[in-house]
């Protein structure tokens, strides 16, 4: 594991994870409506499901849902439909700019974390270009006759960068919670969620994969 490519790979994930994505807006969207607790349970489960797949794609099933193509799509537009059912939910929100006042910001109760892990991981696992990432580009860091374990090593690892990166920004969020909760900034951020959602769906919908 200790090899120029494993750094490498590292290097290149922290690169991807640093870009702004669906997973990015979901565990935003999460942070400011629920607290800490249930950004932090968001960001959880975008990990667990980077670690599922991850895991799947080390063990074969991944190339195996990717060439059976029905398959393959209905996860595809599984996923597109997820990203436009938060989208609207986001937007709506902004019409209507109802807000429940703050909690706080202390844990949030087992329910809200729940429902935090839920949509992170569901956005995450209904997203083909992550099953895509570990079959096509991760590959390319590994040496030839690479085993099972390294596979899986370098899958988690990838993992524990996503949960690293959104646990910090559900971390610096919470922190400024209190201003971007005022109702204002709260619709417009619902709007730029909402409108940032909607523009991932589409780009998914349109992509070749």
């Amino acid at each position: 594991m200790a090899s120029t490519g494993y750094w490498t790979f590292l290097a290149f994930a922290a690169l991807l994870i640093l870009v702004p994505g669906a997973d990015t807006a979901v565990v935003l969207r999460n942070t400011l409506a629920g607290g800490r607790g249930r950004g932090l349970g968001c960001a959880l489960g975008v990990a667990t499901s980077n670690a599922v797949q991850g895991t799947a794609a080390a063990a074969g099933l991944g190339a195996l849902v990717r060439q059976v193509e029905p398959l393959f799509q209905a996860i595809r537009w599984a996923g597109i439909c997820y990203l436009i059912f938060l989208a609207v939910q986001a937007l709506r929100s902004a019409v209507r700019g109802q807000y429940p006042p703050l909690d706080g910001g202390g844990p949030a109760t087992g329910a809200a974390a729940w429902a935090g892990w839920r949509q992170g991981f569901l956005s995450n696992i209904t997203n083909p270009k992550v099953l895509v990432f570990y079959l096509a580009v991760l590959p390319q860091f590994l040496s030839p006759g690479a085993g099972l374990p390294v596979l899986v090593g370098y899958a988690l690892s990838h993992a524990v960068l996503g949960v690293v990166y959104s646990v910090g920004l559900v971390l610096l969020l919470d922190r400024a919670r209190r201003a971007l909760s005022r109702r204002a900034v709260r619709r417009s951020l619902d709007g730029v969620t909402g409108v940032a959602l909607l523009g991932f769906g589409a780009r998914l919908a349109t992509e070749r994969a």
